[in-house]
């Protein structure tokens, strides 16, 4: 039988106590421990909380009156925000807590995504909040393996609608902590970023040969959520290596389309110095929702509407050149190693001869780019094959084989 799990309640117990001690309660129903975070400014719980808000203050040399003489809410809950955070690092470590959730409008919810990034991942880190899913909520401030629920009906006291919600994020947090296989950690990692197989074969190629070699192999798909959890873990260092095999989320951002994973895309492993490989996967389309109209200068280019949710269309040969010298512009920021694996004759399913997507002239005009733009110390490989034929995933194995023999990629943790 699981052993009973303690989870780390936070809110503003002078605005909130009602609702954080109900969460707190179908915890302990469930046979959970509780320990409360009181993260108010102004005023006070009705009752004491494990960790008072002048506790908060205090782990960042700070006092309540520190937070209150900033005379900007703002201000204020940043102090909070920040002293949370390193508590929340701290309790996990000495083991006192399995799991966290925060209640909170937009205040809280900026609190909590900090609280979030601060625990590692396979920690459950839940938030009840009135902006979930909302876009005023960055893509960076989003730890890889958050959760969220819309608070509906909570902005003011409980009634029947918000202790629905209320109560299944309790049972899911408590749930994930009972029931969660958190990740080996002297394995090494390398995290890929992909596509569907329909459209890209190299995670097949790639994964078992990888697993083969000792690692854990974590593919994210290219589709602004996938890379903000593949950043947020590679600011974490969690990757031996990173493979930064797909652009598309570089262009999408490039062109204002929503489909993309913040500005910071593809920077934080080359901060660290992670050794990557990258290559340009969907370097030649960019995405948008089929649920919106066809952004006005994309309706005359060819278009591939891959489900309900996002369609895609064509960039132009010189797009293509000028996603090319972004991309180089990131990865010569680098610390560490990179490797540029160039293929020549496609970077998807959908741009071969008779597919929607195929244009040989901008095909072109892409490798010529990258050919001039990837130069030292960026090391070339460029390969007279499609990125879905073997010889392209043969290739990223040879460069990562060479790294592991000369110790560039560390195999352990």
């Amino acid at each position: 039988m699981n052993a009973s799990k303690t989870i780390l309640v936070i809110g503003t117990y002078d605005t909130k106590d009602p609702e954080l001690n109900y969460v707190a309660d179908c915890i302990r129903k469930l046979g959970g421990n509780v320990i409360s975070m009181d993260v108010s400014v102004l005023g006070d719980p009705a009752h004491p909380t494990d960790i008072s808000k002048h506790d908060v203050a205090a782990a960042v040399g700070k006092t309540i009156d520190d937070a209150v003489s900033t005379g900007d809410e703002n201000h204020a809950m940043q102090i909070m925000a920040a002293g949370a955070s390193v508590l929340c690092a701290k309790l996990h470590a000495q083991g006192q807590i399995h799991g966290m959730i925060v209640l909170g409008g937009t205040m809280g919810t900026d609190l909590a995504l900090d609280c979030a990034r601060a625990l590692p991942i396979g920690v459950p880190k839940y938030v009840v909040s009135t902006i979930a899913f909302s876009p005023l909520i960055a893509p960076h401030r989003l730890s890889a393996d958050i959760q969220m629920i819309l608070w509906a009906g909570g902005l003011f006291g409980l009634n029947d609608i918000c202790k629905a919600t209320l109560s299944q994020a309790a049972g899911a947090v408590y749930g994930s902590a009972l029931a969660v296989e958190a990740p080996d950690p002297d394995r090494p990692v390398i995290g890929m970023m992909s596509f569907g197989s329909s459209a890209l074969k190299y995670m097949v190629h790639l994964r078992q040969p990888l697993i083969d070699r000792g690692f854990s192999v974590a593919v994210f798909h290219g589709t602004g959520m996938g890379g903000m959890a593949m950043e947020s873990l590679a600011e974490q260092g969690y990757f031996a290596a990173v493979l930064e095999l797909a652009v598309a989320e570089i262009g999408n951002l490039m062109v204002g389309s929503v489909v993309n994973a913040g500005a910071n895309r593809m920077t934080a492993a080359c901060r660290l110095g992670t050794p990557m490989i990258a290559a340009p996967a969907f370097g030649d389309m960019i995405d948008f929702a089929t649920w919106q109209p066809v952004p006005e200068r994309f309706r005359d280019r060819p278009y591939y509407a891959h489900n309900r949710l996002i369609a895609s269309a064509s960039l132009s040969g010189e797009e293509r050149r000028e996603l090319a010298r972004e991309v180089a512009r990131r990865l010569n920021q680098s610390k560490g190693p990179v490797h540029f694996v160039l293929p020549t004759k496609g970077v998807h399913a959908w741009d071969v001869e008779g597919m929607p997507a195929h244009d040989p002239d901008a095909l072109a005009d892409m490798v010529d780019e990258y050919r001039k733009v990837m130069i030292d110390p960026i090391e070339l490989s460029v390969l007279d094959c499609h990125i879905n034929d073997l010889a392209f995933s043969e290739k990223v194995l040879e460069v990562i084989d060479r790294w592991i023999a000369d110790g560039t990629i560390k195999m352990t943790r």
